[in-house]
């Protein structure tokens, strides 16, 4: 199909006479709009002498580990990088000192004095900053990391040179911190503390697993748990069962006979006391609490007639609850 050709002056004529237009239309938009709000950033300050290409580039850094921390009497002289970009200035004799690899052969024996050398970490910020607060001895309970990210850093551990049952001891800040999660997390927490075999972690957080239903155990837990710290919870639930076994086993203590209530007339509290106790011991619960155990045994009180027997239940409840009390509760 043929076109009829347009010579430079008629193209001329026809971009004038747009152009023309334009900026008509322009004009009469300009008196017509209302005026646009400044934007947000327009009462932010301005400095004046940056180069606007470094205002697009955003750098983070930790707000624990950043240039003028005061961790160590000397300044940071080694950057880490986490897998998402974020800075943290360290002590790289420091780190060499509590590791056994250099820090996973990371760090240099001796750091250049011309710069920061800047080390690339594969852990993620979140993850290397509870690593490094464990290294440092500082908690890092005011960044609330979530439980999997501190199971996350205790594995880790190992892998920068760093030992895990010399570091999370009692008096340390993230031995508290993830002992704080022992409610809610009880059996995955002892979990982690039989793998590096921490027993004193283990230990406060077998409490809690007084509740848990052994039979619920599948083969991968057992296999985590490790044979040790498995027999250990398994007598605990044992030997606590046994116990509320032998405590519920004496009843209250006949007292001299009187004319309204000989020995005869005794024994009904007896039977009372071991049909009631037969309750109680046949669940065997090792985290019965004493609470049931008194809501169990008080209503005999209101089928006795004699005030003898009624405070030889009351004086026997409170033995029991005693005992019970006494009966260790952790492995």
């Amino acid at each position: 199909m043929d076109h009829a050709a347009i010579d430079s002056a008629e193209w001329d004529n026809v971009l004038q006479f747009v152009t023309d237009n334009a900026d008509d239309a322009n004009n009469n938009n300009a008196n017509n709009q209302i005026p646009t709000p400044p934007l947000s950033l327009d009462g932010s300050p301005v400095l004046d002498d940056v180069d606007p290409s470094d205002q697009a580039t955003l750098v983070s850094v930790s707000t624990t580990f950043y240039p003028g921390a005061q961790h160590h009497s000397a300044p940071p002289d080694a950057i880490l990088l986490s897998s998402d970009a974020v800075f943290f200035y360290v002590h790289s004799q420091f780190l060499l000192q509590m590791s056994s690899n250099a820090f996973c052969n990371l760090l240099p024996a001796q750091t250049a004095k011309q710069h920061d050398p800047i080390v690339d970490v594969q852990e993620n910020s979140a993850v290397l900053n509870i690593i490094l607060h464990t290294i440092y001895d500082m908690s890092c309970a005011h960044y609330s990391p979530t439980f999997s990210q501190l199971m996350t850093a205790v594995s880790r551990l190992s892998h920068y040179g760093v030992d895990q049952k010399s570091t999370i001891t009692t008096n340390s800040p993230l031995y508290t911190l993830l002992l704080s999660h022992a409610p809610l997390y009880p059996l995955e927490l002892y979990t982690l503390a039989a793998n590096y075999d921490l027993q004193d972690l283990a230990v406060a957080t077998s409490s809690h697993l007084l509740s848990f239903p052994l039979c619920s155990l599948t083969d991968e837990m057992a296999q985590a748990m490790g044979p040790i710290y498995l027999k250990r919870l398994f007598f605990l639930h044992f030997g606590r069962s046994d116990a509320l076994k032998r405590v519920l086993l004496s009843p209250p203590h006949p007292h001299p006979p009187t004319p309204n209530c000989d020995f005869s007339d005794q024994k009904k509290l007896t039977r009372a006391w071991a049909l009631a106790s037969a309750y109680l011991a046949w669940d065997a619960r090792p985290d019965l609490s004493t609470s049931t155990m008194e809501s169990a045994l008080r209503p005999l009180e209101e089928h006795l007639g004699c005030d003898d027997c009624r405070e030889a239940l009351q004086n026997r409840i409170k033995t029991l609850v005693v005992q019970w009390s006494l009966v260790k509760p952790t492995i």
